[in-house]
């Protein structure tokens, strides 16, 4: 996907890019070119593949939720920074919070942010169920793109949701994923909103992108140490 595809697709979900944000996306992709020798940020590196495969994909968040002005997003295992920091850079209005348990990749994370004077940004260096526990209810969105399954997600994640706000989990196929998962919905407090299934433009990967509303606060007890998290399921 070239720049001008790019921004053609972007059209076709009422995303309507400034020169600014397009400066900066094409400045990113030159730094995670660089850096990515040095610290393995991710094996898509061809421009034309970032550009759908990390551009483009992290933008179709917005077709479950409306990136209006002063809200925050918190972008949970953001690796090299997809969606988070795209959303950023081009949703200047959005502050977005970056949350990375890799020391090195959190390196980079502040050095975009610093290269492209990214005020609306705050890249914090620690693993997303410590955060969870002291950081509760804060932010009025909360994703997470391909980092972990969904019920592991979801425990994660929902703590830091404010009550009446969403957790959006952008993933592929996720069939595997949801079997047993209505009891994660009751003991979270949360409900389906929106699920919207897709294809990428040009290569045709699959995509599924899931919005959950958290209905009340979250019981303390969640999320468990990560061990229990990933041993045993919710009862």
């Amino acid at each position: 996907m070239n720049r001008e595809e790019f921004l053609k697709e972007l059209s076709k979900i009422n995303i309507k890019l400034d020169e600014n944000a397009i400066n900066k996306l094409e400045k990113y992709h030159q730094i995670l070119t660089q850096e990515n020798q040095k610290y393995n940020l991710t094996r898509i590196i061809k421009k034309e593949d970032v550009y759908l495969k990390h551009f483009y994909d992290s933008l179709t968040l917005t077709e479950v939720v409306s990136l209006s002005s002063g809200k925050s997003l918190c972008d949970i295992g953001s690796g090299a920074g997809f969606p988070g920091l795209v959303i950023a850079i081009c949703f200047p209005n959005i502050n977005v919070t970056l949350i990375e348990s890799n020391s090195k990749k959190c390196k980079f994370l502040n050095l975009v942010k610093e290269t492209l004077s990214l005020t609306n940004v705050s890249v914090i260096n620690t693993r997303v169920e410590d955060y969870a526990k002291i950081k509760r209810e804060v932010f009025d969105i909360v994703t997470a793109r391909a980092v972990a399954p969904l019920k592991h997600l979801l425990e994660y994640g929902i703590p830091l949701v404010k009550v009446q706000g969403l957790f959006i989990a952008m993933k592929s196929n996720i069939d595997n994923e949801i079997q047993n998962i209505e009891k994660y919905y009751q003991k979270l407090d949360i409900i389906e909103e929106k699920k919207i299934i897709f294809t990428l433009p040009k290569e045709n990967s699959l995509r599924t992108i899931i919005s959950y509303k958290k209905q009340k606060s979250t019981n303390p007890k969640y999320p468990r140490k990560y061990s229990d998290i990933i041993k045993r399921e919710i009862k």
